[in-house]
């Protein structure tokens, strides 16, 4: 089971996530209805094709419910699979097992969700060689996950945070001043050589007046299909271009073919569907033996 997320970074998450839907008297469903010594064994399938993401969060879940449950992957994050295929088995304490059941598949669904939408976009532009990037439009303090189901997908991350690079937009431009030009001298002179600054340009005439001061990367918000490639155009050889701005599976193509280097998308993580996961009960002892 891959997962380039240290545990550090995950388990106060699952944490968090279990303690919310525990409350303060656990799964009292459970615990009225089914034995405490109950074992069982429950399978993790998929009921639709997709890439899985959140394996490693939801063993989690099980592990800090029940440190005595043993959970098995019989897939990786990133994995491309198919409708009714086997992800998992948990088995052990079934109190414990359901108490646990969907903090894991929320978090399984969700990434996976992210994961397959990912992938399919940016499948859909490959030809192009225009990489799809995530943005900021997280869920709070869901976003270094969010962004993992991304890169799970096969697309790429933007800003992690807004201390990663200078992104000057236009509420900067206007709060320094008002002139793009000083708002760029101003942050290049604050950055140093670490810190990439790129600068967000709404016409092509802002772009003329970026492009003559310098700059590592320019986004190109909101603008036409015609005004992009007007601006790929000049930006060829000087600095990299990025869209954002209404992109949506049925407009990203267009925009992809302009040439720009990067899409900054926040549908992946703002409106990617969730993939339906089930934990599936097996009625067969055999499975507890494994």
């Amino acid at each position: 089971m891959i997962s380039d997320l240290p545990e550090i970074i995950t388990r106060p998450l699952v944490q968090a996530a279990l303690s919310e839907d525990l409350g303060r008297r656990g799964d009292v469903t459970s615990q009225a209805v089914i034995p405490a010594d109950r074992m069982a064994a429950f399978s993790i399938v998929t009921r639709v094709p997709g890439v899985v993401c959140g394996l490693e969060l939801a063993r989690q879940s099980f592990a800090l419910m029940n440190e005595n449950l043993e959970f098995t992957a019989y897939k990786n994050d990133g994995d491309v699979i198919a409708a009714g295929t086997l992800l998992a088995r948990v088995a052990g304490n079934a109190r414990s097992i359901l108490a646990a059941e969907r903090t894991a598949l929320n978090f399984l669904t969700h990434l996976s969700g992210i994961a397959t939408t990912t992938h399919e976009i940016q499948k859909s532009i490959a030809y192009t060689g225009v990489q799809l990037t995530c943005t900021r439009k997280t869920i709070p303090n869901l976003r270094i996950v969010q962004k993992y189901a991304v890169r799970m997908g096969g697309g790429r991350n933007h800003r992690m945070g807004l201390d990663d690079a200078i992104l000057i937009k236009d509420n900067h431009i206007a709060l320094s001043g008002g002139d793009i030009i000083t708002a760029v001298k101003q942050a290049k002179s604050y950055a140093g050589h670490l810190i990439a600054v790129e600068v967000e340009v709404d016409t092509l005439e802002q772009l003329r007046q970026v492009l003559d001061e310098g700059v590592s990367l320019v986004l190109l918000d909101n603008m036409s299909i015609e005004e992009m490639r007007t601006a790929v155009s000049w930006c060829k050889g000087r600095c990299q271009t990025e869209a954002s701005g209404n992109l949506r599976p049925d407009t990203v193509v267009a925009a992809a073919e302009t040439g720009v280097d990067f899409l900054a998308m926040g549908y992946l993580t703002h409106s990617a569907r969730y993939l339906d996961i089930g934990l599936d009960y097996a009625d067969n002892q055999n499975i507890l033996k494994k």
